[in-house]
């Protein structure tokens, strides 16, 4: 049986994950875009309903097109032209120097994750 403390413990732990859970999203959006794209060529607002539903943020298309259009620029993702159900979609897909990024971003948090103090 669950002692209150322990409750209390497990709730605060809950609120912290999801405050820095919040802030790594916002912070390093456009990283989440690209482990997106990863698994499957995806377009804008597939992108932000996805967002949306897996990280209980509420994302504008004035904060989204323009990241998707900077990675573009950056050569991390490129994109296609695709007509679906009479409506033309710009599919992105993930370049390999974007997956080049996302490992250069998984070495620094397996990195980071190091239980180890530092002096």
């Amino acid at each position: 049986m669950k002692t209150e403390s322990s409750i209390k413990v497990e709730l605060m732990t809950e609120a912290y994950r999801n405050e820095l859970e919040q802030r790594l999203i916002k912070n390093l959006l456009d990283v989440q875009l690209l482990r997106m794209v990863q698994t499957q060529p995806l377009w804008g607002y597939k992108i932000k309903k996805n967002v949306e539903a897996n990280f209980n943020l509420k994302l504008r298309h004035g904060a989204l097109y323009p990241m998707l259009n900077e990675l573009e620029r950056k050569g991390f993702l490129k994109s296609q032209r695709q007509t679906k159900g009479g409506r033309l979609r710009k599919v992105y897909n993930i370049t390999t120097k974007g997956k080049d990024y996302l490992r250069s971003y998984y070495s620094i948090l397996k990195y980071q994750l190091k239980d180890e103090d530092l002096t």
